[in-house]
């Protein structure tokens, strides 16, 4: 059988201080080619060490407005990715009540 790789490539322009002024993103097979994003995070498991490596980057034009909606997006995402992953249905429903009470005391529309 014939293995299939999947490439996904993050460009990121920075400053002279090292900030992130561009970052672009690449996933062929979801049919995105270099597009623009003011924000990223990654996550990385390390099953040897048993911890979660992280990348989170954004530009110093993202506004912080859009950086709670951002936020409050990945947390819904999390919690419906953690369901997926393992059917936890208690659990889910604290981290969505959770993703509610941010989105309330931030006051972000839904």
């Amino acid at each position: 059988m014939t293995k299939i790789k999947s490439q996904i490539t993050l460009d990121v322009e920075l400053d002279e201080n090292r900030i992130p002024e561009k970052l672009n993103w690449t996933a062929q097979d979801g049919g995105i080619t270099n597009e623009e994003a003011k924000a990223l995070m990654l996550s990385v498991w390390d099953s040897k060490a048993q911890e979660s490596l992280r990348i989170d980057l954004w530009t110093k034009d993202m506004p912080v407005d859009e950086m709670k909606v951002f936020f409050h997006q990945t947390l819904v995402a999390m919690s419906k990715t953690f369901q997926r992953a393992t059917q936890d249905e208690k659990m889910t429903a604290t981290m969505q009540d959770f993703c509610d009470y941010f989105a309330e005391k931030l006051e972000i529309k839904k």
